[in-house]
């Protein structure tokens, strides 16, 4: 967001609201610890360019077909959305995150109907997943669709929801993003979509941490934050148990100081500009 921190809105505006999106950390096992696989975005793009991000992005009216097209067996809507603290319409939400990680890294995590994961090992079977992904991206292709054509299930059950963060007030694109951990499926690789990502890389959140700190690795407050909390972590398993213990999932809402830098709630400084902004 560094080049967003300019408010949009005058004094007394109604805040920009939030668009409902996901994404996703994608990690796995490695010699000395976990990797996390790290995605740059375009340097063009009008959203965080050049930035090191995790796949994510806004749901999609296709996303809230889960809850009933029969397409997710192995997590019902009732459970996704009382996880979120929604009404309804949570697994959109899984299904967002899942999607969003296909188009922008090609990982899908998906199953067939005797439950194994989706495997690209296979040439032609690779061939076929690159095609659904360009249509996918280019709007031709809706995500159920491809879906139903491969007789594939989403694996919603492997993604462990972690963090609720949204964009500042005063920001002319805010989101309003759940976080989940993703193991990165077997027989897969990760290829940046050369739209929206120029690379993809895995790395471990301590040296994601030092090239940030050394200003070579940019990224927002979020994902430093979830690197962070994941560099305790020596194993997908450990991490897998870590975050599935933790029973409530509090909304991260930061607000920019005077000098742009973002202040968390119970930080010095958090209730002054919150004042300010009313």
């Amino acid at each position: 967001m560094s080049g967003e921190l300019k408010k949009s809105e005058g004094h007394g505006a109604k805040p920009v609201v939030p668009t409902p999106s996901a994404t996703v950390t994608v990690v796995r096992d490695a010699k000395g610890g976990i990797e996390v696989l790290m995605m740059r975005r375009n340097l063009k793009s009008g959203f965080v360019p050049g930035m090191h991000v995790f796949p994510g992005g806004g749901v999609d009216e296709s996303d809230f077909s889960f809850k009933n097209n029969n397409l997710c067996k192995c997590f019902d809507d009732t459970a996704a959305s009382g996880m979120l603290g929604l009404a309804c319409d949570g697994l959109a939400y899984w299904a967002a995150a899942i999607r969003e990680a296909f188009e922008e890294s090609g990982l899908l995590l998906a199953r067939d109907d005797s439950g194994a994961t989706l495997s690209l090992s296979d040439a032609a079977i690779a061939r076929r997943f690159t095609e659904h992904r360009r249509r996918l991206n280019a709007g031709q292709l809706a995500f159920p669709e491809l879906l139903r054509a491969e007789d594939l299930q989403l694996a919603a059950d492997q993604l462990t929801y972690f963090a609720h963060w949204i964009t500042p007030v005063g920001l002319p694109r805010r989101y309003d993003t759940r976080f989940f951990m993703a193991e990165a499926p077997e027989g897969q690789e990760p290829l940046q979509d050369e739209q929206e990502t120029i690379a993809a890389a895995w790395v471990s959140p301590g040296e994601a941490l030092s090239r940030h700190r050394r200003g070579e690795f940019a990224m927002r407050t979020p994902t430093v934050r979830t690197l962070e909390d994941f560099s305790g972590y020596d194993s997908v398993a450990s991490l897998r148990r870590g975050l599935a213990g933790r029973r409530e999932v509090p909304a991260q809402l930061p607000r920019i100081g005077p000098d742009g830098r973002r202040i968390l709630p119970g930080e010095p400084g958090y209730e002054e500009l919150g004042a300010a902004e009313q």
